[in-house]
Protein backbone atom coordinates (compact mmCIF):
# COMPACT_ATOMS: atom_id res chain seq x y z
CA UNK A 1 0.00 0.00 0.00
CA UNK A 2 1.48 3.29 -1.06
CA UNK A 3 1.16 6.51 0.87
CA UNK A 4 -0.41 9.59 -0.69
CA UNK A 5 3.13 10.46 -1.89
CA UNK A 6 3.37 7.04 -3.59
CA UNK A 7 6.13 5.87 -1.27
CA UNK A 8 5.58 2.24 -0.20
CA UNK A 9 4.73 1.91 3.47
CA UNK A 10 6.49 -0.58 5.71
CA UNK A 11 4.70 -3.34 7.61
CA UNK A 12 1.78 -2.05 9.69
CA UNK A 13 2.58 1.61 8.95
CA UNK A 14 -0.84 2.05 7.37
CA UNK A 15 -4.19 0.35 6.94
CA UNK A 16 -6.84 0.35 4.24
CA UNK A 17 -10.38 -0.67 5.17
CA UNK A 18 -13.42 -1.29 2.95
CA UNK A 19 -16.92 -1.95 4.30
CA UNK A 20 -19.68 -3.22 1.98
CA UNK A 21 -23.35 -2.68 2.84
CA UNK A 22 -26.53 -3.66 1.07
CA UNK A 23 -29.31 -1.14 0.43
CA UNK A 24 -32.76 -2.46 1.31
CA UNK A 25 -36.32 -1.17 1.49
CA UNK A 26 -37.28 -0.11 5.01
CA UNK A 27 -40.60 -1.91 5.15
CA UNK A 28 -39.92 -5.17 3.31
CA UNK A 29 -36.10 -5.47 3.53
CA UNK A 30 -36.10 -6.29 -0.19
CA UNK A 31 -32.84 -5.31 -1.86
CA UNK A 32 -32.99 -1.86 -3.41
CA UNK A 33 -30.77 -1.41 -6.51
CA UNK A 34 -30.21 2.33 -6.16
CA UNK A 35 -26.51 2.82 -5.37
CA UNK A 36 -26.20 4.89 -8.54
CA UNK A 37 -29.10 7.09 -7.41
CA UNK A 38 -27.42 7.54 -4.02
CA UNK A 39 -24.17 8.65 -5.64
CA UNK A 40 -26.02 10.87 -8.13
CA UNK A 41 -27.91 12.55 -5.29
CA UNK A 42 -24.58 13.45 -3.70
CA UNK A 43 -22.48 14.60 -6.68
CA UNK A 44 -24.87 14.96 -9.61
CA UNK A 45 -23.16 12.30 -11.73
CA UNK A 46 -23.03 8.51 -12.09
CA UNK A 47 -19.44 7.99 -10.95
CA UNK A 48 -17.77 5.06 -9.23
CA UNK A 49 -16.11 6.95 -6.37
CA UNK A 50 -17.10 9.87 -4.18
CA UNK A 51 -14.42 11.30 -1.89
CA UNK A 52 -15.03 12.98 1.46
CA UNK A 53 -11.51 13.63 2.75
CA UNK A 54 -10.45 10.54 4.72
CA UNK A 55 -13.48 8.44 3.66
CA UNK A 56 -14.85 7.59 0.21
CA UNK A 57 -17.90 5.81 -1.19
CA UNK A 58 -17.81 3.52 -4.20
CA UNK A 59 -19.98 1.15 -6.17
CA UNK A 60 -19.64 -2.62 -6.38
CA UNK A 61 -20.64 -5.27 -8.93
CA UNK A 62 -24.34 -5.03 -8.10
CA UNK A 63 -26.55 -1.98 -7.75
CA UNK A 64 -27.79 -2.74 -4.22
CA UNK A 65 -24.33 -2.61 -2.59
CA UNK A 66 -22.36 0.48 -1.59
CA UNK A 67 -18.83 0.45 -0.20
CA UNK A 68 -17.39 2.79 2.42
CA UNK A 69 -13.60 2.89 2.44
CA UNK A 70 -10.62 4.76 3.72
CA UNK A 71 -9.50 7.21 1.04
CA UNK A 72 -5.91 5.98 1.07
CA UNK A 73 -4.12 4.42 4.03
CA UNK A 74 -4.78 5.53 7.60
CA UNK A 75 -2.12 5.36 10.31
CA UNK A 76 -4.23 3.47 12.84
CA UNK A 77 -7.48 1.54 13.11
CA UNK A 78 -8.38 2.97 16.53
CA UNK A 79 -11.36 5.34 16.30
CA UNK A 80 -11.89 4.67 12.57
CA UNK A 81 -15.28 3.22 13.48
CA UNK A 82 -16.62 6.68 14.29
CA UNK A 83 -15.71 8.08 10.87
CA UNK A 84 -17.34 5.09 9.17
CA UNK A 85 -20.42 5.40 11.38
CA UNK A 86 -20.78 9.07 10.45
CA UNK A 87 -21.04 8.07 6.79
CA UNK A 88 -23.45 5.21 7.53
CA UNK A 89 -25.76 7.77 9.11
CA UNK A 90 -25.32 10.25 6.27
CA UNK A 91 -26.22 7.58 3.72
CA UNK A 92 -29.22 6.43 5.75
CA UNK A 93 -30.47 10.01 5.88
CA UNK A 94 -30.07 10.34 2.10
CA UNK A 95 -31.85 7.04 1.49
CA UNK A 96 -34.95 8.10 3.43
CA UNK A 97 -36.52 9.70 0.35
CA UNK A 98 -36.27 6.29 -1.37
CA UNK A 99 -37.78 4.57 1.71
CA UNK A 100 -34.50 2.67 1.94
CA UNK A 101 -31.67 2.07 4.40
CA UNK A 102 -28.38 0.21 4.83
CA UNK A 103 -28.40 -3.34 6.18
CA UNK A 104 -25.34 -5.19 7.51
CA UNK A 105 -24.22 -8.86 7.54
CA UNK A 106 -22.37 -10.92 4.96
CA UNK A 107 -25.43 -12.03 2.98
CA UNK A 108 -29.07 -11.04 2.58
CA UNK A 109 -31.14 -13.83 4.15
CA UNK A 110 -34.09 -13.52 1.76
CA UNK A 111 -32.68 -12.25 -1.55
CA UNK A 112 -33.43 -14.18 -4.72
CA UNK A 113 -30.35 -13.50 -6.86
CA UNK A 114 -32.00 -14.87 -10.01
CA UNK A 115 -34.60 -12.11 -9.99
CA UNK A 116 -33.10 -9.37 -7.78
CA UNK A 117 -29.66 -8.94 -9.37
CA UNK A 118 -28.94 -5.73 -11.26
CA UNK A 119 -25.36 -4.99 -12.30
CA UNK A 120 -23.73 -1.57 -12.02
CA UNK A 121 -24.41 -0.08 -15.51
CA UNK A 122 -22.09 2.94 -15.47
CA UNK A 123 -18.34 3.48 -15.17
CA UNK A 124 -16.25 0.24 -15.34
CA UNK A 125 -19.32 -1.69 -16.51
CA UNK A 126 -17.17 -3.55 -19.08
CA UNK A 127 -15.41 -5.39 -16.27
CA UNK A 128 -18.67 -6.40 -14.62
CA UNK A 129 -20.20 -7.52 -17.91
CA UNK A 130 -17.11 -9.63 -18.63
CA UNK A 131 -17.56 -11.41 -15.30
CA UNK A 132 -21.27 -11.84 -16.00
CA UNK A 133 -20.72 -13.38 -19.43
CA UNK A 134 -18.23 -15.90 -18.07
CA UNK A 135 -19.77 -16.82 -14.70
CA UNK A 136 -23.39 -15.51 -14.69
CA UNK A 137 -23.32 -13.18 -11.70
CA UNK A 138 -26.87 -13.89 -10.55
CA UNK A 139 -25.70 -16.44 -7.97
CA UNK A 140 -25.43 -15.79 -4.26
CA UNK A 141 -21.62 -15.94 -4.49
CA UNK A 142 -21.66 -12.94 -6.82
CA UNK A 143 -24.75 -10.87 -6.14
CA UNK A 144 -25.35 -11.51 -2.45
CA UNK A 145 -22.20 -11.11 -0.43
CA UNK A 146 -20.96 -8.21 1.66
CA UNK A 147 -17.50 -8.26 3.16
CA UNK A 148 -14.92 -6.23 5.01
CA UNK A 149 -11.56 -5.88 3.27
CA UNK A 150 -8.34 -5.15 5.15
CA UNK A 151 -5.35 -3.88 3.17
CA UNK A 152 -1.91 -4.23 4.79
CA UNK A 153 1.28 -2.74 3.31
CA UNK A 154 4.69 -4.16 2.49
CA UNK A 155 7.64 -2.20 1.11
CA UNK A 156 9.72 -4.93 -0.54
CA UNK A 157 10.03 -8.68 -1.12
CA UNK A 158 11.41 -9.32 2.37
CA UNK A 159 8.37 -7.72 3.98
CA UNK A 160 6.01 -9.42 1.54
CA UNK A 161 7.50 -12.78 2.52
CA UNK A 162 6.82 -12.19 6.23
CA UNK A 163 3.35 -10.74 5.78
CA UNK A 164 2.12 -13.33 3.29
CA UNK A 165 3.42 -16.19 5.45
CA UNK A 166 1.62 -14.81 8.49
CA UNK A 167 -1.66 -14.09 6.69
CA UNK A 168 -1.80 -17.59 5.19
CA UNK A 169 -1.64 -19.12 8.68
CA UNK A 170 -4.30 -16.85 10.15
CA UNK A 171 -6.83 -17.02 7.29
CA UNK A 172 -8.34 -20.41 8.25
CA UNK A 173 -9.50 -19.20 11.66
CA UNK A 174 -10.70 -15.69 10.75
CA UNK A 175 -14.32 -16.74 10.00
CA UNK A 176 -14.60 -18.00 13.58
CA UNK A 177 -14.85 -14.39 14.74
CA UNK A 178 -16.15 -12.73 11.57
CA UNK A 179 -18.90 -15.03 10.23
CA UNK A 180 -22.21 -13.18 9.86
CA UNK A 181 -24.10 -15.07 7.15
CA UNK A 182 -26.01 -18.07 8.57
CA UNK A 183 -29.18 -17.77 6.45
CA UNK A 184 -29.79 -17.92 2.68
CA UNK A 185 -33.05 -18.23 0.77
CA UNK A 186 -34.98 -17.83 4.01
CA UNK A 187 -33.46 -20.97 5.53
CA UNK A 188 -30.69 -21.71 8.00
CA UNK A 189 -27.84 -22.91 5.80
CA UNK A 190 -25.92 -25.08 8.26
CA UNK A 191 -22.78 -22.93 7.82
CA UNK A 192 -21.59 -20.17 10.11
CA UNK A 193 -20.05 -18.44 7.10
CA UNK A 194 -22.37 -19.14 4.18
CA UNK A 195 -20.95 -16.17 2.27
CA UNK A 196 -17.48 -17.72 2.10
CA UNK A 197 -18.93 -21.17 1.45
CA UNK A 198 -20.74 -20.02 -1.70
CA UNK A 199 -17.93 -17.62 -2.63
CA UNK A 200 -15.34 -20.37 -2.79
CA UNK A 201 -17.44 -22.27 -5.33
CA UNK A 202 -18.62 -19.43 -7.56
CA UNK A 203 -15.71 -19.59 -10.01
CA UNK A 204 -15.19 -23.36 -10.25
CA UNK A 205 -15.43 -23.08 -14.03
CA UNK A 206 -11.88 -21.67 -13.84
CA UNK A 207 -10.43 -23.13 -10.61
CA UNK A 208 -7.14 -21.20 -10.69
CA UNK A 209 -8.92 -17.91 -9.97
CA UNK A 210 -9.84 -18.77 -6.37
CA UNK A 211 -7.61 -21.79 -5.82
CA UNK A 212 -8.13 -23.28 -2.37
CA UNK A 213 -9.01 -19.78 -1.00
CA UNK A 214 -5.83 -20.13 1.07
CA UNK A 215 -3.06 -18.77 -1.20
CA UNK A 216 -0.26 -21.01 -2.40
CA UNK A 217 3.20 -20.95 -0.82
CA UNK A 218 4.58 -17.94 -2.67
CA UNK A 219 6.89 -15.58 -0.81
CA UNK A 220 8.26 -13.16 -3.41
CA UNK A 221 6.75 -11.17 -6.26
CA UNK A 222 8.39 -13.41 -8.84
CA UNK A 223 7.21 -16.59 -7.12
CA UNK A 224 3.69 -15.19 -6.73
CA UNK A 225 3.48 -14.28 -10.40
CA UNK A 226 4.67 -17.72 -11.49
CA UNK A 227 2.50 -19.76 -9.12
CA UNK A 228 -0.68 -17.69 -8.97
CA UNK A 229 -1.03 -14.80 -11.41
CA UNK A 230 0.29 -16.22 -14.70
CA UNK A 231 -1.71 -19.49 -14.55
CA UNK A 232 -4.84 -17.52 -13.69
CA UNK A 233 -4.35 -15.06 -16.57
CA UNK A 234 -3.71 -17.91 -18.99
CA UNK A 235 -6.82 -19.81 -17.89
CA UNK A 236 -9.15 -16.80 -18.19
CA UNK A 237 -7.76 -15.65 -21.57
CA UNK A 238 -9.96 -17.88 -23.81
CA UNK A 239 -13.07 -16.45 -22.12
CA UNK A 240 -11.82 -12.85 -21.89
CA UNK A 241 -11.26 -11.87 -25.54
CA UNK A 242 -10.93 -8.16 -24.74
CA UNK A 243 -8.40 -8.77 -21.95
CA UNK A 244 -10.27 -6.62 -19.41
CA UNK A 245 -9.78 -9.18 -16.62
CA UNK A 246 -6.01 -9.58 -16.98
CA UNK A 247 -5.33 -7.84 -13.68
CA UNK A 248 -4.52 -8.57 -10.05
CA UNK A 249 -8.15 -7.98 -9.04
CA UNK A 250 -9.10 -11.20 -10.87
CA UNK A 251 -7.48 -13.16 -8.04
CA UNK A 252 -10.25 -14.37 -5.73
CA UNK A 253 -8.30 -16.03 -2.93
CA UNK A 254 -9.06 -15.15 0.67
CA UNK A 255 -6.08 -12.80 0.59
CA UNK A 256 -4.61 -11.36 -2.60
CA UNK A 257 -1.33 -9.62 -3.31
CA UNK A 258 -1.76 -6.17 -4.87
CA UNK A 259 1.78 -5.45 -6.08
CA UNK A 260 0.56 -2.35 -7.91
CA UNK A 261 -0.23 -0.79 -4.55
CA UNK A 262 2.28 -2.68 -2.35
CA UNK A 263 -0.39 -4.32 -0.22
CA UNK A 264 -2.01 -7.63 0.63
CA UNK A 265 -5.80 -7.44 0.75
CA UNK A 266 -7.59 -9.81 3.13
CA UNK A 267 -11.03 -10.54 1.65
CA UNK A 268 -12.25 -13.39 3.84
CA UNK A 269 -14.01 -11.25 6.46
CA UNK A 270 -17.81 -11.01 6.63
CA UNK A 271 -19.06 -7.52 7.44
CA UNK A 272 -20.40 -7.12 10.97
CA UNK A 273 -23.44 -5.43 12.49
CA UNK A 274 -21.69 -2.06 12.88
CA UNK A 275 -18.31 -0.42 12.25
CA UNK A 276 -17.51 -0.85 15.96
CA UNK A 277 -17.72 -4.63 15.60
CA UNK A 278 -15.82 -4.49 12.29
CA UNK A 279 -12.92 -2.61 13.86
CA UNK A 280 -12.87 -5.06 16.77
CA UNK A 281 -12.43 -7.95 14.33
CA UNK A 282 -9.81 -6.06 12.29
CA UNK A 283 -7.80 -5.02 15.33
CA UNK A 284 -7.73 -8.62 16.56
CA UNK A 285 -6.51 -9.81 13.15
CA UNK A 286 -3.79 -7.15 13.00
CA UNK A 287 -2.59 -7.88 16.55
CA UNK A 288 -2.11 -11.57 15.79
CA UNK A 289 -0.43 -10.86 12.45
CA UNK A 290 2.03 -8.50 14.15
CA UNK A 291 2.93 -11.25 16.59
CA UNK A 292 3.41 -13.80 13.80
CA UNK A 293 5.49 -11.42 11.66
CA UNK A 294 7.74 -10.61 14.63
CA UNK A 295 8.30 -14.38 15.11
CA UNK A 296 6.93 -14.19 18.63
CA UNK A 297 6.03 -17.87 18.73
CA UNK A 298 7.82 -19.58 15.84
CA UNK A 299 10.40 -18.63 13.23
CA UNK A 300 9.41 -17.48 9.76
CA UNK A 301 10.62 -20.76 8.28
CA UNK A 302 7.98 -22.63 10.26
CA UNK A 303 5.22 -20.37 8.96
CA UNK A 304 6.31 -20.88 5.36
CA UNK A 305 6.15 -24.68 5.58
CA UNK A 306 2.37 -24.89 5.73
CA UNK A 307 0.72 -26.26 2.60
CA UNK A 308 -2.52 -24.67 1.38
CA UNK A 309 -4.23 -28.09 1.36
CA UNK A 310 -3.85 -28.51 5.13
CA UNK A 311 -4.84 -24.93 5.81
CA UNK A 312 -7.88 -25.13 3.54
CA UNK A 313 -9.11 -28.20 5.43
CA UNK A 314 -9.06 -26.19 8.65
CA UNK A 315 -10.81 -23.33 6.87
CA UNK A 316 -13.58 -25.65 5.64
CA UNK A 317 -14.30 -26.78 9.20
CA UNK A 318 -14.31 -23.20 10.50
CA UNK A 319 -16.64 -22.02 7.70
CA UNK A 320 -19.15 -24.61 8.90
CA UNK A 321 -18.67 -24.69 12.66
CA UNK A 322 -17.08 -21.37 13.58
CA UNK A 323 -15.67 -21.14 17.08
CA UNK A 324 -16.96 -24.63 17.87
CA UNK A 325 -14.47 -26.13 15.40
CA UNK A 326 -12.15 -28.57 17.15
CA UNK A 327 -8.49 -28.27 16.21
CA UNK A 328 -6.77 -31.65 16.38
CA UNK A 329 -3.47 -30.55 14.84
CA UNK A 330 -1.26 -29.53 17.76
CA UNK A 331 1.42 -28.32 15.36
CA UNK A 332 -1.00 -25.72 14.00
CA UNK A 333 -1.78 -24.56 17.52
CA UNK A 334 1.92 -24.29 18.34
CA UNK A 335 2.36 -21.76 15.51
CA UNK A 336 0.38 -19.40 17.76
CA UNK A 337 2.21 -20.44 20.92
CA UNK A 338 -0.88 -22.21 22.20
CA UNK A 339 -0.16 -25.39 24.14
CA UNK A 340 -3.12 -27.72 24.34
CA UNK A 341 -2.89 -31.16 25.92
CA UNK A 342 -6.15 -32.29 24.34
CA UNK A 343 -8.35 -31.15 21.48
CA UNK A 344 -9.34 -27.50 21.80
CA UNK A 345 -11.70 -25.26 19.89
CA UNK A 346 -10.96 -22.32 17.64
CA UNK A 347 -12.96 -20.20 20.05
CA UNK A 348 -10.56 -21.10 22.86
CA UNK A 349 -7.63 -20.31 20.59
CA UNK A 350 -9.04 -16.86 19.80
CA UNK A 351 -9.63 -16.07 23.48
CA UNK A 352 -5.99 -16.87 24.12
CA UNK A 353 -4.81 -14.83 21.12
CA UNK A 354 -6.78 -11.73 22.10
CA UNK A 355 -5.53 -11.94 25.68
CA UNK A 356 -1.92 -12.43 24.55
CA UNK A 357 -1.74 -9.74 21.86
CA UNK A 358 -4.18 -6.94 22.68
CA UNK A 359 -4.39 -4.16 25.27
CA UNK A 360 -7.70 -2.34 24.99
CA UNK A 361 -7.87 -0.24 28.16
CA UNK A 362 -8.35 2.94 26.12
CA UNK A 363 -10.87 1.39 23.68
CA UNK A 364 -13.82 0.19 25.78
CA UNK A 365 -16.15 -0.16 22.77
CA UNK A 366 -13.68 -2.43 20.96
CA UNK A 367 -13.05 -4.44 24.13
CA UNK A 368 -16.78 -4.92 24.63
CA UNK A 369 -17.35 -5.98 21.02
CA UNK A 370 -14.59 -8.59 21.24
CA UNK A 371 -15.96 -9.80 24.57
CA UNK A 372 -19.35 -10.37 22.97
CA UNK A 373 -17.86 -12.15 19.96
CA UNK A 374 -15.76 -14.47 22.12
CA UNK A 375 -18.34 -15.12 24.84
CA UNK A 376 -21.63 -15.11 22.92
CA UNK A 377 -20.32 -16.25 19.54
CA UNK A 378 -19.74 -14.67 16.15
CA UNK A 379 -22.60 -12.67 14.65
CA UNK A 380 -23.90 -15.75 12.82
CA UNK A 381 -24.39 -17.59 16.10
CA UNK A 382 -26.09 -14.60 17.69
CA UNK A 383 -28.42 -14.26 14.71
CA UNK A 384 -29.33 -17.96 14.94
CA UNK A 385 -29.96 -17.58 18.66
CA UNK A 386 -32.34 -14.71 17.88
CA UNK A 387 -34.30 -16.31 15.03
CA UNK A 388 -34.60 -19.76 16.62
CA UNK A 389 -34.94 -23.10 14.87
CA UNK A 390 -36.90 -23.19 11.59
CA UNK A 391 -37.59 -19.45 11.63
CA UNK A 392 -40.44 -17.89 9.70
CA UNK A 393 -39.86 -15.14 7.14
CA UNK A 394 -41.45 -12.72 9.61
CA UNK A 395 -39.01 -13.71 12.37
CA UNK A 396 -36.02 -13.37 10.03
CA UNK A 397 -37.21 -9.90 8.98
CA UNK A 398 -37.66 -8.90 12.62
CA UNK A 399 -34.11 -9.87 13.55
CA UNK A 400 -32.51 -8.30 10.48
CA UNK A 401 -34.49 -5.11 11.10
CA UNK A 402 -32.90 -5.06 14.55
CA UNK A 403 -29.51 -5.40 12.87
CA UNK A 404 -30.19 -2.29 10.79
CA UNK A 405 -30.77 -0.44 14.07
CA UNK A 406 -27.45 -1.77 15.38
CA UNK A 407 -25.73 -0.48 12.26
CA UNK A 408 -27.20 3.01 12.54
CA UNK A 409 -26.55 3.22 16.30
CA UNK A 410 -23.04 1.75 16.15
CA UNK A 411 -24.00 -1.01 18.56
CA UNK A 412 -23.22 -4.68 19.11
CA UNK A 413 -26.00 -7.20 18.50
CA UNK A 414 -27.28 -9.40 21.30
CA UNK A 415 -30.42 -11.44 20.86
CA UNK A 416 -31.77 -10.41 24.26
CA UNK A 417 -30.92 -6.69 24.22
CA UNK A 418 -31.59 -3.67 22.05
CA UNK A 419 -28.56 -2.12 20.31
Amino acid sequence: MSSRKNTPLHLFEGFGVELEYMIVQKDSLEVSPITDKLIYDEVGAYVSDVEFGDIAWSNELVLHVVELKTNGPVQKLADLQWKMLEHVRKINQMLEKHNAMLMPTGAHPLMNPDTDTKLWPHEYNAIYEAYNQIFDCRGHGWANLQSTHLNLPFANDEEFEKLHAAIRLLLPIIPAISASSPILDGKISGFDDTRVEVYRHNQERIPSIAGKIIPERAFSKEEYEEKILKPMYADIAPYDKEGVLQDEFLNSRGAIARFQRYAIEIRLIDIQESPVADMAVLQAIVAVLQALVSERWVKLGELKKWDEEKLSCILSDVIKNGQQTVIKDFTFLSVFGYNCSENCTVGELWKYLVKETMVLDDQPEIAYALHVILSRGNLSRRILEAVGENPSIEQIKKVYSQLTVCLHNGGVFLSDKLC
